[in-house]
């Protein structure tokens, strides 16, 4: 399980792109399962759409990348840092509204010279929202923190 706190120290995400609240399990390498608390104070309800806000697609899927990025190993002391390279498969089942909690699940599928393929789920309790195969391409850490 990760606090807020450890979450700020393994994402470079900050307000209002941090998509991650809490995470629930972890077994860095292999699987994890997170937290996204959605509010209607989310920028993106300004405009998509005020009288039926809707947290669009793209921002499910940068939770899950999020996600995905912690179970593949996105600490601050690491020498690598896992960067999105590809994504796949992307399905919307269900609308995301103010108030929904996101419970986002990444399993790790295979990792090979520096590429990682991870299957990410969203649900909101028990119905699926979205998922996708996520790939991560692990950059050295020096030639990316600090540039971005």
């Amino acid at each position: 399980m990760l606090s807020i706190d450890e979450i700020y120290e393994k994402l470079p995400h900050r307000y209002p792109f941090l998509m991650v609240d809490k995470v629930l399990e972890l077994e860095e390498g292999k699987r994890i399962v997170a937290i996204k608390n959605v509010t209607i104070n989310e920028p993106f309800f300004q405009g998509h759409y005020p009288q039926l806000p809707v947290m669009p697609g793209v921002m499910i899927i940068e939770a899950m990348a999020q996600v995905g990025g912690l179970a593949v190993g996105g600490s601050a002391d690491s020498s690598t840092v896992p960067l999105l390279a590809a994504v796949e498969r992307a399905r919307f089942k269900r609308m995301v509204r103010p108030g929904d909690q996101l419970i986002i699940s990444a399993d790790v599928l295979a990792q090979r010279a520096g590429v990682v393929k991870v299957q990410a789920v969203a649900k909101v309790e028990q119905d699926v929202c979205a998922q996708s195969q996520l790939t991560f391409m692990l950059a050295k850490r020096g030639d990316v923190v600090g540039r971005v």
